[in-house]
């Protein structure tokens, strides 16, 4: 029982309950349950017997579900370090430095292996630092009943579910909510009322006509001082200054601002304010002025650059608002970005605006009988403050004149503010808690406002305290950060005394952390005049304005309290008081009671507005007049935050009046006390638990964080990645740390992270000094931080990934049967009720076109019989980079060369019949000549890629390897490739003096052949055709003159070749088909071929498409690299290629010849780009052949009747006049269990197949169960199994891997037809028989070619294809080039070329693990990024992917950077 997780032996369990369980342990080892269904009923059957804390909940989760976390070599560690009674606790007290480092203590063994940059070594992981986390887990059920499972003689089958199951269903499976979390016990909340707010005195009865009440009777009191960076007072502005100011500003704005000769504005309008942080001054001016005019301000910050970060979303709202007119200051338009026309530049997604400078000489004086009209006690919008979302959105949360009143007189009344008292602001005055102390709440009491700066904070952090202690001011309101600064400043400093301050009041009181600032502060300002009680910490939202504040004693405050909350309770959403002296704890201040006037609850975060219970954490809600109103234009989002209705268990509204959402997480505690643990923007779920944002930076901060990283330059935020949120960690790093000790602290924070939250972080990256985007008055602005980081612009200079340890909600890895019995039964045509997937070409027998073609079995027959019968007949023209003809041959003179030829290897090379011959020759006429002399004197040619001149050391090994294996007796070659195949650089290559004898065909006397050798039999070897597939395996096959005569005949009729066409031909002649069409097909069929050397396009990319036009081809062949070259180097001179006179209306059919699934996305781009080019749209084709049959399918587009003239009325009738290819859309998450499920274009997880040509005739195609090698019925998946005249008779070697190989050319179906002999592609597939019909009226036959066997990647236990991952891969962002993947020691390995700068290069890591855990559920284990041009890719445009592999493994890449995701 130990086994399966649960240590049950400490608990006696009942009689029946031990009876349950070994019912289970039996159903499970006859295979009459699941392993799924067993551990569900075995967990429903022990739920009631399992003690608290005898498992922990993360655990019991890891252990129902195997995944990639649990088998990396540093799980089972943390899960012996981590105590099995629940230490699941956030912290965040004075004693966190000390938590996190006894949590570090004990990960001092754990290695992890550092990344690599190009500079350094690269760095594989060694065995005993971290197993890599794709090892697979050996099995998830007990010993004996493997025994038990192992010897059962007919295991039953799991249902297909087993096999198959909808991802989002197995995700959601996993999820389960834990049993043993801690659950609220508490009775339900009841709505607590705050003091009702003072009778109003007679006057002043609106703000309005406080600050004309002060501006008349009271001129000279001081409203506002600012300071500048050096902390003089430039500027005192006088009550009876801003009475006046403001009349003037509010007459201008009514009436000297004209549009047409009509006001530009009317009551209502709202007018953005443009102000600095340090000119307070006008500010209050301008907001006053707009009053006065019954106008609503719209406070924003100064757009320094027109990419301010958040500055396109503040325009969004300036824009919704309807805004035309800014106001601002002289000093700051001179200071705003310019257009070229002098006028201030438009930011970007900001509206047109009109700029009004308010300084006075710009204002006009109203006159004496002018009153403003204004009220302003009413429900109509007084201002707009604005808000940002945590996902980055600006809205305007709109405040009325009743709000607004209502709100000072609270805070009046909660602070004690009274007549000529003063507060020192260090805040920003445009909103928030500033506003409505610094500038609103002081007017309205006369008060004296000293604003301090953000700029003088920066350089005097102590300058507030300065002003405190020379202005003697009753009140200060500053933020945490502040009091933290001055702790750091204050040293020296003894000559200052806080002892004039009655209230401190901290605005963000609210943050859990800020009581450590408290604390601290008070402990060194204690003996400086500072009395406890008057640090008054409080809470706020922009949309509900106060929520709470602490009130000294002599106010009717109770004494503070502080909470020691357990974080396992917090993070399910639930109060514990933890009275143990843990490390790891919450310790939380109150943030006082409910503003006079108010009454407030707390509900739940998710669905309906319940009650909270007494110990449960939620959102706290308000109900008063003094919140704010609504959303500016938003009014769907409006009715959930401001006019929700919170009601009982039962559903009983609590109050027929709404209250408004504040966002702040947290709980009533004694006294009537608000506590607050955090904030929904910081909130982040991660599984079912709840965790804060700034409880991370805690921890990371207390990882010795002033060596390596800026202390207030971190921005955690979560990302959504697979269903679930992921947390990232972003911080600045400091220019002096190394990148060892960098990578050093990172891992330490991971592991602080995972120990004190019990939560892995997913991503964790440094960015250099001062590359953050800045909130405006300092700090990190995280969504703007997040947004960068989700589209790649993050820039990092070092990153850590974590997936294997954060990602637990991965599916259930398939687990496939040991013994898989036949697959299906067969009823005549029938696999299990479908119709079996099978298809064939037309018959070959009843296509002979004449006498003359049953005579000529054989090529060099043909080739004799061409040259007497039409001696001068063209048949090849080669072209170079210029697109010059650079040597032809007609019938007569290809025979003649390969007379010479012959002439040459009989006495040159005394070579006999059957000797094989390497044909060393670059593309062109000589390697045709030579290949047909082979044939004459009775030899076997194999041709062989001549080795690069400038990369010797890696392509003449290839050669040299194929020349042995072939067992080549003579090297045929040119004059200038034997000088190379000897020189100095093919010496350090190779061994030179191993080549067999070399001869030069450049010179051959004029001799003939005594005779031309005739083969025996049909069955003699005609040629060899080697080639090193993309999986790196080199082989050879066999070629008879049969099939050689077969494979001819079949493309002639498929392609309707006759002497009068021209056929263009872009292809490697080396191997496969590319070989066949470029030396066989024009001597079988005699039409002319115009070859255009792959090689060439390199120096003249349009050479291809220029010789299709220029010699008018109707039928085009070329591979995926051509057309990519194409693709890529033509795409923006179409109009130049255009007025060259490049015409591609000619071409009915252009051909794309490959040996894997067709490339649709190429194809189409190829397709729509020529077409202003006169490329027809569906001219474009694909075929599809492998090793075992080079041409199975071939589509050649339907022409219009008598095209072609001479060619009779019957041959057209036999021409390939058939349907268009169908494109279908399959469920790539079916594909990866073996499985074909069709879906509609553009459903999730669709995969566009498209069919691979039609068969060509002659052709038989099955589709055959992998493993059981028995038929499958249509549209199932299988391998490819074609039989065929044309068919290679046989692998002459597979080097390295004979055995593997050997029935690829022999197999028959395990039941069925087991006659016929198949061979196997090793390609899977499917065949579809669709709705539409052939030239013969039968229905057509659709083969889907999916991927190749052999280059499958068996992960999770399931296959995927590269090429999905790789599509996935390179659509993550605009500077991925190139991707390709592989595995290594079960770690899937991502290799990417870069295509833009290095920096970029690391932004790709998260990008690249997320979107293939999003679209694969798969973890990359390593990314490593390179230069373009490194993943190598063979002739055909495919990828080398194990050359790569290869290449990773001898750290021969030369990596920008190399990833290891933990």
């Amino acid at each position: 029982m130990a086994a399966r997780g649960c240590p049950l032996e400490a608990v006696p369990l009942p009689a029946d309950v031990r009876e349950g369980l070994a019912e289970l342990e039996l159903e499970l080892s006859e295979g009459d349950i699941t392993q799924k269904g067993y551990e569900k009923k075995r967990a429903k059957l022990l739920a009631c017997h399992m003690p608290l804390t005898q498992v922990e909940p993360t655990f019991q989760a890891e252990a129902r579900t195997p995944g990639p976390s649990q088998t990396s070599a540093a799980a089972p560690k943390l899960q012996k370090l981590r105590p099995t009674t629940s230490r699941d606790e956030r912290f965040r007290s004075d004693v966190h430095t000390e938590a996190v480092q006894a949590a570090l203590a004990k990960y001092k063994e754990r290695r992890m292996p550092m990344p690599s940059k190009r500079r350094s070594v690269l760095v594989h992981p060694s065995a005993d630092t971290c197993t890599p986390p794709g090892v697979p887990v050996s099995s998830r059920v007990s010993s004996r009943i493997q025994q038990l499972l192992n010897t059962l003689k007919r295991p039953k089958r799991p249902p297909l579910r087993e096999f198959f199951m909808d991802d989002f269903e197995e995700l959601l499976a996993v999820r389960q909510t834990d049993p043993n979390r801690p659950k609220p016990e508490g009775s339900q909340m009841v709505v607590l009322n705050g003091e009702p707010l003072a009778a109003e005195a007679p006057e002043p009865l609106s703000l309005l006509a406080a600050l004309q009440r002060w501006g008349t009777t009271q001129p000279k009191a001081p409203c506002v001082t600012a300071l500048d960076t050096a902390g003089k007072a430039v500027h005192i502005l006088t009550y009876g200054k801003l009475w006046s100011r403001s009349l003037k500003l509010a007459y201008t704005l009514l009436n000297k601002l004209t549009s047409k000769n009509e006001p530009l504005l009317k009551p209502g309008d709202r007018v953005a304010l443009v102000f600095p942080n340090s000119d307070p001054v006008m500010f209050m001016v301008a907001f006053y002025g707009c009053l006065l005019a019954e106008l609503v301000p719209v406070p924003v910050e100064v757009p320094l650059t027109r990419k301010d970060a958040g500055s396109q979303q503040v325009g969004f709202l300036l824009g919704s608002c309807g805004i035309a007119l800014a106001l601002t200051t002289d000093a700051c338009q001179k200071g705003l970005p310019k257009a070229q026309t002098g006028e201030v530049a438009t930011f970007k997604g900001w509206p047109p605006l009109a700029w009004l400078v308010i300084d006075g000489k710009h204002l006009t004086k109203p006159p004496k009988d002018w009153h403003p009209s204004a009220q302003d006690a009413g429900a109509g919008t007084a201002y707009i403050e604005y808000k940002t979302s945590k996902e980055g959105s600006t809205v305007g949360v709109t405040v009325s004149h009743m709000s607004l009143l209502a709100q000072c007189q609270a805070l009046t009344q909660a602070c004690g503010y009274s007549e000529a008292e003063t507060l020192t602001n260090v805040l920003d005055f445009k909103r928030d808690a500033g506003l409505w102390h610094g500038v609103l709440t002081s007017v309205l009491n006369r008060m004296h406002v000293i604003s301090i700066p953000y700029a003088l904070m920066k350089v005097n952090p102590l300058s507030w305290i300065q002003k405190v202690c020379l202005y003697k001011a009753q009140a200060a309101l500053v933020k945490s950060r502040d009091m933290h600064w001055s702790l750091l400043a204050q040293r020296g400093q003894r000559d200052v005394s806080l002892s004039s301050l009655r209230m401190l009041i901290v605005a963000d009181g609210a943050n859990p952390w800020s009581i450590s600032s408290c604390d601290a502060f008070l402990n060194v300002f204690q003996s400086r005049g500072l009395r406890p009680e008057v640090i008054c910490p409080c809470a706020s939202s922009p949309e509900a304005l106060t929520v709470a504040i602490r009130r000294p004693p002599d106010l009717g405050g109770p004494p503070p309290r502080k909470a020691v909350l357990s974080m396992n309770g917090l993070s399910h959403g639930v109060i514990r008081v933890d009275t143990e002296e843990k490390l790891s704890v919450l310790t939380v201040q109150d943030v006082g009671q409910v503003m006079p006037g108010a009454n407030v609850c707390v509900v739940k975060v998710e669905g309906t507005p319940y009650l909270c219970k007494t110990d449960e954490v939620g959102e706290i809600c308000v109900n008063s007049i003094a919140t704010g109103a609504a959303y500016y234009g938003l009014p769907g989002i409006t009715k959930n935050i401001f006019e929700t209705v919170p009601v009982t268990a039962e559903g009983v509204p609590v109050s027929d009046r709404s209250f408004t959402r504040t966002g702040l997480l947290g709980f009533i505690g004694p006294d009537d006390l608000v506590f607050v643990v955090g904030k929904l923007d910081g909130l982040m779920v991660v599984g079912v638990r709840r965790h804060n944002a700034d409880d991370i930076v805690a921890t990371a901060l207390a990882v010795e964080p002033m060596k390596f990283v800026y202390r207030g330059r971190i921005a955690v935020f979560s990302v959504t990645v697979l269903h679930d949120d992921r947390i990232v960690l972003v911080a600045e790093q400091r220019p002096d740390a190394s990148e060892e000790d960098s990578f050093h602290w990172m891992g330490r924070v991971l592991q602080a992270v995972d120990s004190i939250h019990q939560v892995g972080v997913y991503c964790l990256a440094l960015v250099p000094a001062n590359t953050l985007p800045k909130a405006p008055l300092g700090g990190i602005h995280i969504s703007e931080t997040k947004q960068r980081f989700l589209e790649g612009m993050l820039h990092p200079c070092n990153v850590l990934m974590c997936p294997h340890t954060c990602v637990t909600n991965l599916p259930k890895p398939r687990q496939k049967q040991p013994e898989v019995g036949p697959a299906s039964m067969v009823v005549g045509h029938l696999v299990a009720g479908k119709r079996t997937a099978q298809a064939s070409g037309r018959e070959l027998a009843h296509l002979e076109e004449s006498d003359q073609a049953r005579k000529l079995l054989f090529l060099p027959d043909v080739l004799q019989w061409r040259a007497h019968a039409t001696p001068d007949h063209p048949l090849f023209l080669l072209l170079n980079a210029k697109g010059s003809v650079t040597s032809t041959a007609t019938c007569v003179q290809l025979h003649r060369r390969a007379e010479r030829v012959a002439a040459a290897l009989t006495e040159k090379g005394r070579l006999c019949v059957g000797d094989h011959v390497a044909l060393v020759y670059p593309p062109g006429v000589d390697l045709i000549a030579a290949f047909y002399g082979c044939l004459y004197c009775g030899c076997v040619p194999v041709t062989v890629r001549p080795p690069h001149p400038q990369n010797l050391t890696t392509t003449l090994p290839t050669v040299k390897m194929i020349v042995e294996v072939s067992k080549s007796a003579c090297v045929l070659t040119t004059q200038a490739i034997v000088r190379l195949l000897k020189s100095k650089e093919a010496v350090a290559a190779v061994d030179v003096r191993t080549w067999p004898t070399i001869l030069d065909t450049d010179d051959t006397p004029k001799k003939k052949v005594a005779s031309i050798f005739r083969p025996p039999s049909p069955d003699v070897l005609a040629y060899l055709d080697f080639s090193v597939s993309t999986t790196g395996v080199l082989a050879g096959v066999k070629m008879s003159h049969a099939a050689t005569s077969a494979l001819c005949r079949s493309l002639k009729l498929q392609c309707e070749l006759y002497p009068s066409r021209q056929i263009a031909i872009c292809l490697d002649p080396y191997c496969g088909l590319g070989f066949a069409l470029w030396c066989l097909c024009s001597v079988y069929a005699g039409h002319q071929s115009v070859l255009v050397p792959p090689l060439e396009l390199e120096s003249n990319v349009s050479l291809w498409l220029s010789a299709v036009s220029q010699f008018k081809a109707r039928v085009a062949f070329c591979s995926y690299s051509v057309m990519e070259m194409c693709t890529k180097g033509l795409g923006a001179q179409t109009g130049v290629l255009r007025m060259k006179g490049v015409n591609l209306s000619c071409v009915r059919t252009c051909m794309v010849v490959a040996e894997e699934r067709p490339r649709i996305a190429l194809t189409q781009s190829f397709s729509k780009l020529f077409k202003d080019l006169g490329l027809p749209a569906r001219a474009v084709s694909t075929t599809f052949g492998c090793r075992v049959n080079m041409a199975i399918c071939l589509q050649v587009r339907t022409r219009p009747e008598n095209e072609v003239k001479g060619v009779s009325s019957d041959s057209l009738l036999q021409g390939t006049a058939g349907p268009d290819p169908t494109t279908v859309y399959v469920d790539m998450r079916a594909l990866r269990h073996d499985r074909v499920r069709l879906v509609e274009r553009g459903s999730p997880h669709s995969l566009p197949l498209t069919e691979s040509g039609k068969i060509l005739p002659g052709v038989k195609v099955i589709i055959a169960h992998t493993e059981t090698r028995g038929p499958l019925g249509d549209s199932h998946l299988g391998e490819i199994w074609v039989n065929s005249p044309h068919n290679a008779t046989g692998y002459y070697t597979v080097y390295g891997e004979e055995a593997l190989h050997a029935d690829h050319f022999s197999a028959r179906l395990s039941f069925g037809d087991t006659q016929t002999i198949w061979a196997r592609t090793g390609y899977l597939g499917f065949l579809r028989r669709t709705e539409l019909t052939d030239a013969s009226g039968e229905r057509h036959d659709a083969l889907y070619v999916v991927g190749s066997l052999d280059e499958t990647l068996e992960l999770r236990g399931m296959r995927y294809h590269p090429i999905d991952i790789e599509m996935s891969v390179t659509r993550a962002h605009r500077s991925i080039a190139e991707c390709a993947v592989f595995t290594w020691a079960n770690l899937l390995v991502v290799v990417v070329e870069l295509a833009g700068l290095e920096q970029d290069a690391l932004d790709l890591v998260a990008l690249v693990t997320s979107v293939v855990l999003e679209e694969h559920h798969l973890v990359v284990g390593v990314v490593v990024i390179v230069d373009s041009g490194v993943i190598p890719i063979n002739s055909r445009g495919e990828k080398q992917r194990m050359h790569l592999r290869d290449g990773f493994l001898a750290d021969q890449l030369d990596p920008i950077y190399v990833a290891y995701n933990m």
